[in-house]
């Protein structure tokens, strides 16, 4: 296997830093626009004393918006496989370069949705993976693989998800992906801070478009899967929910998010959601923003220092404004946690509710590997669903979600101590 990773921003580099421990793959090529930073990456992996055969890392520049050269660059390497680590926006050009060159792909975030241009919070417009899920038969007739959403959420999620249809439920009224954390980031005075622990571009993204709820009873009366989905305002049915790990009671609302538009088209279920925990101070920051018009990513004329006039996205100006997500590592504190609530009927005929969840502690995260922990519980997932594909336990063509695979492979590599896996146990919490 010979691996292209798009992208050595956080993921990107925590993936290359988990890889780097394991031994199923041939090369590795870290690839971004900015070559420097992929450069950084390699050299962080080469020289980490746990790294197997550090030789397998390269660096390589890309612009994740040209197909062709995500085609070039993956051709030129004898790639196998296309890791997409960058934020939604180059989905497709990455997608369909993997697809040109022959490979199979992986992303984390699916191709981005267009809210519906009447009823936004009513009615579905292009969704999440619509774009993605058009070409299912081009890749089906090529024999090429595309698993998409195989991060924690989605990715995780789903796998849990899957868990829980083949061996814990009979019947399932409701799969509810739930995210939350206790996580608080220290400015140099020490005390809290704002700052997002992942991609603000992608946080606003997901969390300023119309959330998406998929029901069966819908779907049943228009006659398709399709006709299941349905939106809601942001922020809507906000509820508390208890986490694990120590973290608690967090406040969370319905977002919009891949695991509502994969989970019914691979699951038997009446009901799925997806609902995020984001803390009011969040809340109110992205509401500011949208009133301001700085969630938006048309670009808008402003005029410079030197007097010229320039044309830059809103939404790419805060970005450039917050701190990057990779760094903030050593000031994080706390846990983020991962999981599905599934309820409905258990094996056994009797009402049941259980929380599959997995769980990761910065301090953990930051000691082992330099990656805090929201970004590498992000990464680890795709690393794991590589390996098994070099296994050729999992496999398959067309354009797949996870919860396509089994997941009882993929829960016990995740969980078994190194070096034989990963050594990040996952639970079920009874409710």
């Amino acid at each position: 296997m010979r691996v292209l990773v798009v992208g050595s921003g956080g993921v990107g580099d925590a993936v290359a830093r988990i890889a780097g421990r394991r031994g199923f793959f041939d090369r590795m090529v870290v690839a971004d626009h900015d070559t420097a930073r992929a450069e950084r990456t390699v050299a962080a992996v080469r020289t980490h004393p746990a790294t197997v055969r550090p030789d397998r890392f390269v660096a390589a520049h890309v612009d994740a918006s040209d197909e062709a050269a995500v085609a070039a660059l993956a051709r030129g390497h004898g790639v196998t496989h296309v890791l997409n680590a960058v934020d939604p926006r180059f989905v497709m050009p990455v997608f369909s370069g993997a697809l040109a060159a022959g490979a199979d792909y992986l992303d984390m975030a699916m191709s981005l949705s267009e809210p519906h241009p009447q009823e936004p919070y009513a009615r579905t417009g292009v969704k999440l993976g619509d774009a993605q899920f058009a070409q299912e038969a081009r890749w089906r007739d090529a024999g090429r693989l595309a698993l998409v959403g195989m991060g924690v959420e989605p990715g995780l999620s789903d796998v849990l998800a899957r868990y829980a249809a083949d061996h814990l439920f009979s019947h399932i009224t409701e799969l509810g992906t739930r995210d939350g954390a206790d996580l608080v980031v220290l400015g140099d005075d020490g005390e809290p801070m704002f700052a997002p622990s992942f991609s603000i571009w992608t946080t606003i993204e997901e969390c300023l478009n119309p959330p998406v709820v998929w029901e069966r009873s819908r779907a049943e009366a228009g006659g398709s899967t399709e006709a299941g989905w349905y939106t809601v305002p942001p922020f809507h049915e906000p509820e508390v929910f208890d986490f694990p790990g120590g973290i608690g009671p967090v406040e969370c609302v319905h977002v919009e998010h891949e695991e509502v538009l994969l989970m019914p088209r691979f699951l038997q279920a009446d009901k799925v959601t997806f609902k995020y925990g984001l803390g009011e101070e969040f809340i109110g920051v992205l509401r500011t923003l949208h009133t301001l018009g700085l969630d938006r990513t048309a670009p808008v004329r402003v005029r410079s220092a030197d007097g010229s006039v320039v044309e830059v996205s809103p939404r790419d100006v805060v970005a450039a404004c917050l701190p990057d997500p990779a760094g903030l590592g050593d000031r994080m504190r706390g846990s983020t946690c991962a999981g599905v609530l599934v309820t409905g009927t258990g094996k056994d005929g009797v009402p049941r509710s259980a929380y599959l969840h997995h769980v990761v502690d910065n301090a953990w995260s930051m000691s082992e590997y330099g990656a805090q922990c929201v970004v590498w519980q992000t990464a680890v997932n795709p690393v794991v669903a590589l390996e098994l594909l070099a296994r050729g336990t999992w496999s398959g063509s067309g354009v797949l979600g996870p919860e396509a695979f089994d997941a009882v492979p993929f829960l016990d590599l995740l969980a078994a101590p190194e070096p034989e896996g990963y050594g990040s146990p996952w639970g079920v919490q009874e409710r």
